[in-house]
């Protein structure tokens, strides 16, 4: 067969296999091993074990699993829950007060613990019963709370720009400093939308009730004082990285000491608790790590087979306009997150894209950050929606899959125009890093 009889075959059969819910990570690994040894023989799952083996050979890998484990300790030691009670009674009466916490308690989880599911389950649990009981509309909630949940991944330290970073060989901490200004603004656009509606129409946000609003000072104060070491612990590990005191594995490691000490200090250290966050960081990485396994091997086949060319040469016979491949590219990510996850996606995409991205003259710290915008747009759309089904495993039972799904298409609007924003103008997440490394 030739290449593009073959690229349609690969196509087809990852469709089949996803539709009869196969994981991910065994379709392309399948896929990879049939490929290989119909195409050159047995001897060539050599191929396969050799890009898994070349992949883990990389020492920025390791920041992963400790970024992970520092974000199960800082989850299952009460800070989402202290920071939420400490940020919502500063509401005060202003309309969607509780909304604009929530959005900004998501931002400052994701620069502490960057786990989407455990930050979307945190907020469902703590936040989303506290809006509906004031009367806040239901979609609104919702919304707020998977939007500003998936802020994870855009404030660092972001797994998915680490493991960009790997795949594209850029700085990591480049990518980190890139995304800070993209992941605000895209959280400033939340708040104003949640600001415009609740201003609109003010039933849709109601302020926090009179117990909370008689709160004195001096007791609102003090809820700060519960999270003021595990922020601060988050805020080193980033300022050792930005500074160049530390690696990012470095940093990552000296991360989860801190989060030990901070557990500790809130007397929150528990044998349950480090043995819980251990295997939930092992859970979140296996997975991970098998769906690098998988598409990694089938990118390998498909390479030596011609096929990293073909696709190439697609995309540059698609138009002579850089702006146009560019927008089918975006468009193949959006398209992609209907169905699979970001972390398929960069394997399967990136050795393809990065090429042409490059001979285009794009460059590859900022198109990391449009990744990461399309990845936001990827955990809130339905089917696949991951964001949603974190949050429906959380939610009190009046609120249905349909509503959480009915709830995500404002947001993901206003993720598009975040998107569309630094497309247009991208010095927007490069003058940071430019500012700080030069």
């Amino acid at each position: 067969m030739d290449i593009a009889t073959i690229s349609i075959v690969i196509v087809v059969a990852m469709v089949f296999l996803l539709a009869m819910g196969v994981p991910l990570a065994f379709v392309s690994g399948s896929i990879a091993v049939v490929l290989a040894v119909t195409s050159f023989g047995p001897n060539a799952l050599f191929i396969v074990g050799s890009r898994t083996a070349e992949f883990l050979n990389s020492f920025a890998l390791v920041a992963v699993p400790m970024f992970v484990l520092m974000a199960s300790i800082m989850e299952r030691s009460g800070v989402a829950r202290d920071l939420y009670r400490a940020f919502h009674v500063w509401a005060g009466e202003l309309r969607g007060g509780v909304g604009i916490i929530t959005t900004l308690v998501a931002v400052l989880l994701g620069a502490t613990t960057g786990i989407i599911g455990g930050e979307i389950v945190l907020l469902g649990l703590i936040a989303l019963p506290q809006m509906l009981k004031l009367g806040y509309d239901k979609k609104l909630a919702v919304g707020i709370i998977t939007a500003g949940g998936s802020l994870g991944t855009m404030i660092p330290p972001s797994i998915i720009l680490i493991f960009y970073g790997i795949t594209a060989e850029v700085s990591i901490s480049h990518l980190f400093l890139a995304t800070i200004v993209p992941g605000l603004m895209l959280a400033s656009l939340y708040i104003a939308y949640i600001v415009v509606r609740c201003r609109l129409n003010p039933a849709l946000g109601p302020p926090i009730d009179a117990a909370d609003l008689a709160m004195p000072l001096s007791e609102k104060l003090t809820l700060l004082k519960g999270v003021a070491l595990p922020l601060l612990v988050a805020g080193s590990v980033l300022i050792s990285i930005y500074a160049g005191l530390a690696s990012i594995t470095e940093s990552a490691a000296v991360g989860v000491a801190g989060t030990i000490l901070a557990a500790w200090v809130r007397r929150e250290l528990t044998w349950e608790m480090i043995t819980g966050a251990l295997l939930q960081a092992m859970k979140t990485c296996g997975m991970v790590f098998w769906l690098v396994f998988g598409t990694n091997a089938l990118i390998g086949v498909y390479n030596l087979l011609g096929g990293i060319a073909f696709a190439q040469g697609l995309l540059s016979g698609i138009s002579s306009e850089p702006a146009i491949i560019l927008a089918v590219m975006i468009g193949v990510f959006i398209l992609l997150g209907f169905f699979i996850d970001w972390i398929g996606i960069l394997f399967l995409t990136m050795p393809i894209f990065l090429p042409t991205l490059q001979a285009l003259g794009y460059d590859p710290i900022w198109f990391g950050i449009v990744f990461n915008l399309s990845m936001q747009i990827a955990y809130l759309t339905p089917p696949f929606g991951p964001a949603c089904f974190y949050l429906k495993g959380a939610a009190p039972p009046e609120v249905s899959l349909q509503d959480i799904f009915a709830a995500q298409w404002s947001f993901i609007a206003l993720q598009l125009l975040g998107l569309l924003i630094i497309v247009l103008f991208p010095q927007l997440s490069l003058w940071l890093p430019q500012l700080v490394y030069g």
